[in-house]
């Protein structure tokens, strides 16, 4: 099968733990465990959250010293190349074979016009107590959203329309690679004023959930996994009649109120994917990312049976993919 696996930023720095470089080494490798267990037999394609990270270096550069901050989709990019060369180097050294794990920097379109731009929503970087998110965003400007106990920086999350580069995506798989694109929900860009074909980008944090299923669906994947920290999609969530969704349609979602910013995207992504193509989603814990992906565990989104599209696809023949160094 072709997967698409979207790694939820918290599960790669917990939301209890210090933003440090070891904190996150050690939660990647965590993660890398669990990746390498699906990657034999299959097709992969990962792409990962950047909502704490991309925040820290924003508060960075907010607070340093002379010149001027760097704006959200270069410090986007940062964060793909940064999370990226790690997944990358841990994934391959818990690989049972040897195969190439490749990181794209990604650009994805979004609308300049989005609403989104005037209603931010996406949480970014650390949660704060009251007192001091008040007193960063007053000094830096900043929008505020709740989260749990606490409050946190709200960006601009604009719908993502078009992921560029998929050519060299679908080379690589091809080929026999693992590919990690996408990163953040994907470097955000827009076209501005100065002909059809410019693009700029913009500050903003693309959902990378939302991502991730415009990706499975270009990518024509057989099963699109979001790995989060919670073991499945829950309703009345924190209530005491709160239960996790087990096998579900679209219509047994019609309804349901999910948190903004939190479970409402990734059902939302998954939706979008079942209805487009047929095929299935899972929403779960990332530690049981074997069963997610035997539909055995987590919240296991489908069609009813009579309006399933076929789902195997005749294999796809890999080419080999040239060592480095090889011509």
């Amino acid at each position: 099968m072709r997967l698409v696996v979207a790694l939820g930023g918290n599960a790669l720095l917990r939301r209890d733990q210090p933003p440090t470089a070891d904190n996150q080494l050690a939660n990647i490798r965590r993660a890398a465990a669990q990746l390498a267990r699906v990657a034999g037999p299959h097709e992969l394609v990962l792409t990962h959250g950047n909502g704490p990270q991309v925040g820290l270096l924003a508060l960075q550069a907010a607070t340093a010293s002379g010149g001027q901050a760097y704006p959200l989709d270069v410090l986007g990019a940062q964060t793909d190349g940064m999370i990226g060369y790690l997944l990358e180097q841990e994934l391959a050294n818990r690989l049972s074979t040897p195969r190439e794990v490749v990181t794209l920097i990604t650009r994805v379109e979004v609308d300049p016009r989005d609403a989104a731009f005037r209603h931010p929503t996406k949480p970014i970087g650390p949660v704060y107590g009251r007192a001091e998110a008040e007193r960063l965003a007053a000094a830096h400007g900043w929008a505020l959203m709740p989260d749990g106990a606490g409050l946190r920086r709200a960006v601009a999350s604009p719908a993502p329309l078009r992921v560029l580069g998929l050519q060299p995506m679908r080379w690589l798989l091809e080929r026999g690679a693992i590919v990690i694109a996408a990163g953040g929900g994907g470097i955000p860009v827009a076209r501005g004023d100065d002909g059809p074909l410019a693009l700029h980008g913009v500050a903003a944090v693309i959902d990378k959930d939302l991502c991730a299923s415009l990706l499975a669906r270009e990518l024509q994947a057989d099963l699109l996994v979001i790995a989060t920290d919670v073991d499945a999609v829950f309703v009345d969530w924190g209530l005491p009649t709160q239960r996790a969704l087990g096998e579900v349609t679209p219509d047994n979602l019609a309804g349901q109120a999910f948190a903004a910013g939190s479970m409402a995207p990734k059902v939302q992504a998954a939706l979008a994917f079942v209805r487009a193509t047929g095929r299935r989603a899972a929403i779960g814990s990332l530690e049981q990312i074997e069963a997610l992906v035997a539909g055995e565990a987590g919240t296991q989104l489908r069609l009813p049976s009579r309006e399933h599209l076929p789902a195997d696809r005749p294999a796809r023949p890999r080419a080999a993919l040239p060592r480095p160094g090889s011509s």
